[in-house]
């Protein structure tokens, strides 16, 4: 939560008021001196090259200094009562935001309340009327405020269905009903989220902490992931479909580390453009698919992450100039990891798309880059990569070889490795 930290201090805590007198000799000196501008101003504009010298005041020009001085006088009490009025106008915004943050508070504390009944229909009510609060809130602190309760609520213990007694009709109707409510506020902030950034009720831009939690479902297909920071660290993708078709992921941090997919999660079409982490992250199961999805400037790392058991399809990525994607010390050991048809592309002399599989270990499984293309600006590099089993299929792959994948020294390529024989002519399959 510290990337909000700096703008809630910013927050109001409290009216602060000068004290009335200081306020006032600083208001008439300002105004002295804006007077004698102007007055100076005019004067030079006019070409004035002085004062007519008159020996006895007539009635007229007597008259003319009365009236200037009640001019003077009359100046002085409007500017006297538009201090006044400011401050008094102030002290009304600050006493209206008092009253709405008390309603607030109160309504809040309904709503928290209702989340912990026993009625699932209850609690239901306990999460709209969060996140109505959410909408209405009257500082951005608020707001945030909702937000983690709703995701706090997320992250209490859950257990899966799988994990359920069959004969236990009781339990299953208590999981069907809790999973409804949790569901529901993920739909929410999916609602939320896709609301432009201007938008009054939208949440870009807030703090969203999901560590630990488990999904058995859910859907954030299209949401807008921009600034602040999301946590998906530890999370349990473990059954059902999560969807993050379409979703954006663009500034601020997004932290899928250590996460365990081993159900469906769909990241078909999205567009990574911040900083998204998944390392450490286990692929031990399911399918996890990023068709189509675009890699389009920021760093992505898949860093440590394993692939053991699932199949993992990049099919058709688009890793554009300017992104980073770390495999560094990846394991594949299991599983199917596709990227047939990515497009690895940059732009000669400048900053290129980076696709990093240093020291990543292949162990088993089916890793696929047939289709591949690998432009002239792209970093590919698989310098340090152990291929010690399973099948690593570059057939069909276009463009320049990536680094430290083709042996220098002609000798023969690992076993279940093969190459375009325009990279490594005569010994394009092994």
């Amino acid at each position: 939560m510290s990337a909000f930290l700096p703008r809630r201090r910013a927050e109001r805590r409290g009216l602060r008021l000068w004290p009335v007198g200081p306020v006032l000799a600083v208001t008439f000196a300002a105004a002295i001196v804006v007077a004698a501008v102007v007055f100076y101003a005019g004067w030079d504009l006019l070409g004035a090259r002085g004062l007519k010298a008159e020996r006895r005041l007539d009635s007229q020009t007597l008259f003319d200094l009365v009236k200037l001085s009640f001019g003077v006088v009359a100046g002085a009490g409007a500017l006297v009562a538009l201090v006044v009025a400011y401050r008094r106008q102030r002290v009304d915004e600050d006493g209206a935001l008092r009253e709405a943050t008390r309603l607030h508070t109160e309504r809040f504390t309904t709503a928290v309340a209702q989340l912990g009944d026993d009625s699932a229909a209850v609690r239901l009510g306990g999460v709209h009327a969060l996140a109505g609060l959410a909408d209405d809130a009257p500082t951005r602190g608020l707001r945030q405020t909702s937000i983690d309760v709703l995701c706090a609520y997320l992250r209490l213990p859950y257990t899966a269905q799988a994990d359920l007694p069959d004969d236990d009709a009781p339990a299953r109707h208590a999981y069907l009903a809790l999973r409804e409510v949790r569901h529901t506020i993920i739909r929410l902030i999916r609602d939320h989220l896709r609301l432009a950034a201007d938008h009054p009720h939208s949440w870009q831009g807030h703090d969203f902490d999901l560590t630990e939690v488990v999904f058995d479902g859910g859907d954030l297909s299209k949401a807008q992931f921009s600034d602040g920071t999301v946590s998906f660290g530890g999370a349990q993708f473990s059954g059902g479909t999560v969807s993050f078709y379409g979703a954006t992921f663009s500034g601020g941090t997004v932290n899928f580390s250590g996460a365990q997919f081993s159900g469906t999660v769909n990241f078909s079409g999205a567009t990574f453009s911040g900083t998204v982490s998944f390392g450490r992250a286990a692929f031990s199961g399911g399918m996890v698919d990023f068709y189509g999805a675009t890699f389009s400037g920021g760093t992505v790392s898949y860093s440590s992450a394993r692939f053991s058991g699932s199949t993992v399809s990049f099919r058709d990525g688009q890793f554009s100039s300017g992104c980073q994607v770390h495999f560094i010390q990846v394991q594949f050991d299991g599983g199917t990891v596709d990227f047939t048809g990515a497009q690895f592309s940059g732009r000669p002399l400048l900053t290129g798309a980076v696709a990093d599989f240093r020291l990543a270990r292949f162990d088993g499984g089916t890793v696929d880059f047939s289709g591949a293309q690998f432009s002239a600006g792209a970093a590919a590099d698989f310098s340090g990569t152990a291929f010690a089993g399973g099948t690593v299929c570059f057939d069909g792959a276009n463009g320049v070889a990536p680094a430290g994948l083709v042996p220098s020294d002609r000798a023969a390529l690992p076993s279940g490795v093969s190459l375009p024989a325009a990279w490594y002519p005569g010994e394009g399959t092994s």
